[in-house]
């Protein structure tokens, strides 16, 4: 659980250090270091697909994600599970919801969550984990100071997801095939490819609806390898 613990961490501390720094910081600048970050996550979105063999399958189980998140309404439920937390927290930040759904999505999504998670529940080794918590710590940094306290409770989800993907390492060593890992590549990097969208304010795409895009990808890679 080193790994996950650390990744939180990371979080809480990009995110105080982005809302201490947020609040003195001109619109113009926190407008540009929201295109940065969103510039980035395009170019690992980017890099994600196009480096996967599994483009195709990928492509496939966005379209079926796609269906059943909306049936589902999973971005809605994250919505609704955020507004809960900003009543009991008595928050008042206007972007509270935006920065818990969309910093949860971008931490979880991509197989650094799958791959890191399972090497330090089987064999102890957190490096995975210590190298993603470095890179969420610099996100949450730009992401609070722009989207507010939000983000910093998206580490609720992180320690939740990651540390019980560790727990149950052992029976989800599956995952880190490397025909899974790639599909959930190649789905992954298109579902942060649509992060980076939201970022720019190119569109607006309901990335959380897009999540059972990864189930199907596990599915179809176990099935068609």
């Amino acid at each position: 659980m080193l790994g996950t613990w650390v990744n939180t961490g990371a979080v809480v501390a990009g995110s105080a250090v982005g809302l201490a720094v947020g609040s003195r910081l001109p619109a113009g600048v926190k407008t540009i270091l929201m295109q940065a970050l969103g510039l980035a996550v395009l170019a690992i979105g980017l890099r994600m697909a196009l480096e996967a063999e599994q483009v195709l399958l990928a492509t496939g189980c966005l379209l079926l994600g796609g269906v059943t998140g909306e049936y589902l309404r999973i971005e809605q439920r994250l919505e609704s599970l955020a507004e809960l937390l900003r009543q009991r927290l008595r928050a008042t930040s206007e972007r509270f919801v935006e920065g818990f759904v969309t910093a949860s999505l971008l931490y979880l999504t991509g197989a650094m969550t799958i791959v890191g998670s399972i090497q330090d529940g089987t064999i102890g080794d957190p490096s995975v984990l210590l190298f993603k918590a470095l890179l969420d710590g610099v996100a949450s940094v730009a992401l609070a100071s722009s989207l507010g306290v939000g983000v910093l409770f998206s580490a609720l989800p992180v320690l939740l997801v990651q540390g019980g993907i560790t727990l149950l390492a052992a029976q989800l060593a599956f995952l880190s095939q490397p025909a899974v890992l790639d599909a959930i590549n190649a789905t992954g990097g298109l579902l942060i490819l649509g992060i980076g969208i939201n970022l720019l304010e190119i569109g607006r795409i309901r990335v959380g609806n897009l999540l059972p895009a990864l189930f199907y990808a596990i599915v179809g890679a176990l099935l068609f390898s």
